[in-house]
């Protein structure tokens, strides 16, 4: 099953990365397994424990017609992924380039 997992570019995320921990974005109906599987091999790195959480998505209220029926749905759910690596992996999801100046 080919599985492509996204990291999630927060501050919060962001100020995870510091201590070695990275977030993740997982489609709803994988295990642990499967995601370790799929960071490790498109990332390259070895992880050392991985918390996972399902986030439930959101009420919201739409109309259909003008008072009469109002509605309610939800959005969709969304999972999350922790993952902390191994000793000595780091991710370069946050580096960002450096830009060159120009000297003129």
């Amino acid at each position: 099953m080919l599985l492509t997992v996204t990291p999630r570019r927060t501050e919060k995320a962001f100020g995870l990365s510091q201590s070695n921990t990275y977030v993740f974005d997982v489609p709803v109906g994988v295990n642990k397994q499967e995601i370790v599987q799929a960071i490790e091999s498109q990332y390259g790195v070895s992880i050392k424990s991985i918390t996972t959480l399902v986030q439930n998505g959101k009420a919201i209220r739409f109309s259909r017609g003008k008072n009469r029926y109002p509605g309610t749905t939800t959005r969709k759910n969304s999972k999350k992924a922790y993952v902390v690596l191994a000793e000595g992996s780091t991710l370069d999801i946050f580096d960002a380039p450096v830009a060159e100046e120009e000297t003129k």
